[in-house]
């Protein structure tokens, strides 16, 4: 047996007007909704704002750290200078001056007929350089 109508309601009822006692299905629908809308605009804000720190760790950039506080300080101070100073630096290549200066000592040393030393295994294992200072 249906519930007895109002004398004034219409005949026709839309489909989100539920009867007494009943679930609201259009405020479950638009709280899921909403709930989800703020998950995803926050999730995406911090994928934009961690953009410059993945560019820099991608691409294996010197200035990575300095890229990942300059990120930290856009976050947390709101000043935008600072996010695109770290996207600035990320996409940034830097010239390399440590490659052609050691090649130029190189090509100097061979011309002086000096033979560059030998690599040590121990310096790339810093537990052996102790181990063998110890022994000494």
């Amino acid at each position: 047996m249906s519930p007895p109508f109002h004398p004034a309601a219409t005949t026709h009822m839309p489909f989100f007007i539920t009867a007494p006692g009943q679930t609201d299905v259009l405020t479950v629908g638009v709280a899921l909704f909403l709930i989800g809308a703020v998950l995803g605009t926050g999730i995406l804000f911090l994928r934009i704002h961690t953009l410059p720190e993945r560019i820099a760790h991608k691409r294996k950039k010197i200035q990575f750290d300095i890229v990942a506080v300059l990120g930290l300080l856009a976050l947390f101070t709101h000043i935008h200078l600072f996010w695109v100073a770290g996207l600035l630096l990320a996409l940034i290549e830097f010239p390399s001056f440590s490659n052609p200066l050691g090649r130029m000592a190189g090509a100097l040393e061979s011309m002086a007929g000096i033979k560059p030393p030998p690599a040590e295994p121990a310096a790339a294992d810093p537990h052996a350089a102790h181990a063998e200072e110890g022994k000494a």
